[in-house]
């Protein structure tokens, strides 16, 4: 069996754009939801305050090169990059991206996610920036914007096949259509054709993205445990938010539970290992805070994934996992360190990669 390759989801929302200065104010960027964050309850951790590096600027090189040597020491495969197209030829955020196209730096694998999704105000509920879908004309506008990484040898394949994710499989109007006019745009440019892999939040949406022509599917079950909350537990949560201003909890014991189904076993579907969570930096009290949450706890989760995944996998290809996430810092989401738990989490990663790929 191969061993394990272990993919970790990157936000590059961490340096100034002119939307943000434009919407939030001047010098705006994801750091500024993390580092504002507040305790809402006894025991609350926050904020997470970085360590190693810093409230970092990810337009400088030097950065972007010690992320990636950061991961792969502690056992990080590969980034997958989330990636912003708006339609009508608009992309957004993606300075840091191109610049490590370009610049051939760092040489660490990598591969693509898009987030095709609307951008909202979490406190008016206002859309901020929606997500169209354009057509052909858009569908090559996008290809033709991304060409040049498809072709680097640090982007990550499968069978061959050039890797992209899509955050809402279901977003895309006709997605046999854009497979296969990226995949005809694939062949002229003498590309393989893509690995589309959809991300899903549970079994029935994942059998459902595969009928719809999705290569692989990547299941985040990050919510799956609200299904089988008690009647108490969830009545207890809404009345603590509404009365003492407390975000929605739930052990990260218990939810990790339903992080993994019988469905991730299958060759084509990907499971996560979810890093944390804790939404409240975003969204104050309708947050969703996963508690409890240690490198312990962490160390012991992996570990019990790697081993299900071993146990069912017989070719590399089935031996992807990703990780949610190496840098969300605002959603309480990072295997990077900071201040209260330093390296540890990485240090867990590791000693289990280390077990499961011998």
């Amino acid at each position: 069996m191969e061993k394990l390759k272990v993919i970790a989801y990157y936000l590059p929302q961490f340096h100034r754009l002119k939307f943000n200065d434009d919407y939030w104010g001047k010098g705006f960027t994801e750091w500024t939801n993390t580092a504002k964050a507040k305790p809402l309850f006894k025991g609350h951790y926050q904020p997470h305050v970085p360590a190693d590096l810093g409230f970092y600027d990810l337009t400088v090189p030097s950065v972007r090169k010690e992320q990636a040597d950061l991961a792969k020491r502690y056992g990080i495969d590969g980034f997958c990059y989330w990636h912003y197209w708006f339609g009508k030829d608009k992309p957004m955020m993606e300075r840091p991206f191109n610049e490590v196209v370009d610049s051939g730096e760092p040489n660490f694998p990598f591969c693509l996610a898009w987030a095709n999704h609307d951008w909202h105000d979490l406190k008016t509920k206002e859309v901020t920036i929606k997500q169209e879908y354009d057509g052909e004309s858009d569908y090559y506008s996008h290809f033709k914007a991304l060409e040049k990484s498809f072709h680097d040898k640090r982007y990550m394949r499968i069978d061959g096949r050039p890797i992209f994710v899509i955050f809402s499989p279901f977003g895309l109007p006709n997605p046999k259509e854009f497979f296969n006019h990226w995949n005809k745009y694939a062949e002229e440019s003498g590309l393989n054709s893509f690995y589309f892999i959809g991300i899903v939040k549970n079994d029935s949406d994942g059998l459902k993205a595969l009928e719809l022509g999705y290569d692989g599917i990547n299941t985040i079950r990050l919510h799956e445990f609200e299904n089988n909350r008690s009647f108490l537990g969830r009545h207890l949560n809404a009345f603590y938010r509404r009365y003492f201003n407390k975000p929605f909890t739930y052990p990260f014991e218990k939810a990790m539970k339903y992080f993994w189904s019988a469905l991730d076993e299958k060759k084509n579907v990907f499971p996560t290992i979810i890093s944390g969570w804790d939404h409240t930096p975003r969204s104050g009290k309708n947050g969703l805070v996963l508690t409890g949450y240690t490198p312990k706890l962490f160390g012991r989760y992996v570990r019990n994934i790697f081993s299900k995944k071993r146990q069912t996998s017989e070719t590399e290809t089935e031996n992807i996992i990703f990780i949610r996430a190496w840098n969300e810092w605002a959603e309480g989401n990072h295997l990077e360190p900071d201040l209260k738990y330093g390296l540890q989490f990485l240090e867990e990663l590791k000693g289990a990669k280390e077990e499961f790929s011998k």
